[in-house]
C-alpha cells in the first residue's frame, strides 16, 4: 500500500470498498479479491482488503478501537498495545502541582501510526508528533481524526534529531527497531540511532522513551529510571523516564496495575521446598527477584537462577506457584521412569540454567499416562536438576 493508495482510501469511494473488504475477512482471499475487483481497481481493491485484514490483528492490541483505525504492517508490529499506552500516560499525567492547566504539551519524536499520542490525548495532553515516513505520518493523522482527537494531535513529517524537546513540557519517543534485516537488539540500530535519543533525552525536562525489553543494561542512561511492562505475564517492553522522581528500576504488571520498586531485599538460598514459584518477567529484567522472595517468604534454588522456593502457599501476581512432588538430579532415563510411575503423559516443561534441548526431551520422554505435569529444568547449587511438580489428572 503507498501514500496514493491509502490517501483513495479515505475518499467515499475506498471507504465504501473498505467497508466490503471488512465483511470478506476470513474467507477465502483470491475470492474475495475477486468480488472487490469487478466494482474497484486493483490498487484500491489491494489497499481495501490489506487494510481490513490489519485491523483484524490490531484488535488484540487496541480493541473495537482497531475497527476505526488505520494501519501498515509495520507500524502495527511495533505499535504499544492499549493497555500499555494508556499506563504511561497516567504516569506522565499523574497529580503534580506544577502540572499546566491547558495539559501537557508534548513531542512525541517518532510517532508510528500513533498508538502513543492516541492515549497522551485522551489523557488531556496536545500533541505534536513526527515520522520520517509520509505514509506513516497519514495513517497516523488519519487515525487521530477517526478517534476524534485531530484537535488535541498535529502530525508532519519530520526526522526525530530535529525535534526541539526543550519548547514542550514531555519529550515522548519510540525509535524504530527494526531493520532490512528484521527486528534488532541493539540500539545503535535503532531508528534514530541511540546518540540521538541520548541528546534528545539530555534537552528534555521530563521524557518517556520507549525501548525494548532486553536493551542492554549499559545503555541505560545514569539517573533514569527504567520501568519493564508485563501485560498477562508476558513482558512486552520496557520504557525509560527521566525528569521525575522515582525508583532507578521498576517492574509493572498489567492490566492489575501492579509495581514493584527496589526494597534492598537479598534473596537467600537455600534447598528446595514445598514449591517453587516463577517471578515474572518484568520482575527478573528489573533485577526484583529479591523482593519478589521477600514477598513469597522463600529463597533461592540457586544464587544464579531466578527460581525461588518457599514453604508456605502465598499467592502474588508477581509469581506463578508449582507445587513440587519431587526433585532429582537430572538424568533422561530417571525422569521418563519417575513419570510414568506417576502416569504422566503430558507435561508442561519449563527451564532456566538448564541446555536440555526441550523438543528432543519431549520425544525422548515417550509418555503415555492419563495424568498432567509441569516440570522444571534448573540448576540447584550449580547442579543440574529436575522438580515433578503438580501431577494430576488433565483438564
Amino acid at each position: 500500500m503507498d501514500l496514493d493508495a491509502f490517501d483513495e482510501l479515505l475518499t467515499p469511494r475506498g471507504q465504501r470498498a473498505l467497508a466490503e473488504a471488512v465483511e470478506l475477512v476470513g474467507t477465502d482471499p483470491v475470492a474475495a479479491a475477486t468480488k472487490l475487483r469487478k466494482t474497484y481497481d486493483a490498487a484500491l481493491t489491494s489497499a481495501a482488503l490489506t487494510q481490513a485484514g490489519l485491523r483484524e490483528r490490531a484488535r488484540a492490541k487496541f480493541g473495537e478501537d482497531a475497527g476505526r483505525m488505520y494501519f501498515t504492517p509495520h507500524g502495527l508490529e511495533q505499535s504499544t498495545r492499549t493497555e500499555v499506552a494508556e499506563h504511561r500516560a497516567r504516569r506522565l499525567t499523574g497529580p503534580r502541582s506544577d502540572a499546566p492547566p491547558h495539559g501537557l504539551r508534548v513531542v512525541d519524536a517518532c510517532c508510528g501510526i500513533g498508538g502513543d499520542f492516541l492515549a497522551l490525548a485522551r489523557a488531556g495532553c496536545t500533541v505534536a508528533a513526527v515520522d520520517t515516513d509520509p505514509l506513516t505520518v497519514a495513517v497516523a493523522r488519519a487515525n487521530a481524526d477517526a478517534l476524534g482527537l485531530g484537535d488535541r494531535v498535529r502530525v508532519s513529517v519530520g526526522d526525530a534529531a530535529e525535534v526541539r524537546p526543550e519548547e514542550y513540557d514531555v519529550l515522548f519517543a519510540d525509535p524504530a527497531r527494526r531493520t532490512s534485516r528484521g527486528r534488532t537488539f541493539d540500539p545503535m540500530a535503532y531508528s534514530p540511532p541511540w546518540p540521538v535519543v541520548l541528546d534528545l533525552l539530555s534537552r528534555a525536562s521530563r521524557a518517556c522513551v520507549k525501548v525494548a525489553p532486553g536493551i542492554p543494561y549499559e545503555f541505560i542512561p545514569a539517573g533514569a529510571e527504567a520501568e519493564w511492562v508485563s501485560y498477562k505475564g508476558e513482558v512486552k517492553e520496557a520504557a525509560l523516564w527521566t525528569g521525575q522522581e522515582g525508583a532507578r528500576r521498576r517492574a509493572t504488571l498489567l492490566p492489575g496495575g501492579h509495581t514493584l520498586t527496589p526494597t534492598g531485599a537479598e534473596a537467600p538460598v537455600g534447598p528446595a521446598g514445598r514449591y517453587v514459584y516463577e517471578p515474572d518477567g518484568a520482575a527478573i529484567r528489573a533485577h526484583l527477584v529479591g523482593e519478589v522472595s521477600e514477598i513469597v517468604n522463600g529463597r533461592l534454588l540457586d544464587p544464579m537462577i531466578a527460581y525461588i522456593t518457599g514453604d508456605d502457599p502465598i499467592d502474588t501476581p508477581w509469581a506463578a506457584r508449582y507445587e513440587v512432588e519431587d526433585v532429582l538430579p537430572f538424568s533422561g532415563k530417571k525422569l521418563r521412569a519417575a513419570l510414568r510411575e506417576r502416569l504422566v503423559g503430558n507435561v508442561t516443561i519449563k527451564k532456566r540454567g538448564s541446555a536440555v534441548d526441550i523438543e528432543r526431551l519431549r520425544s525422548d520422554l515417550r509418555l503415555n499416562g492419563e495424568k498432567s505435569a509441569t516440570i522444571i529444568l534448573t540448576r540447584i547449587l550449580d547442579k543440574p536438576s529436575v522438580i515433578i511438580c503438580d501431577t494430576s489428572p488433565p483438564a
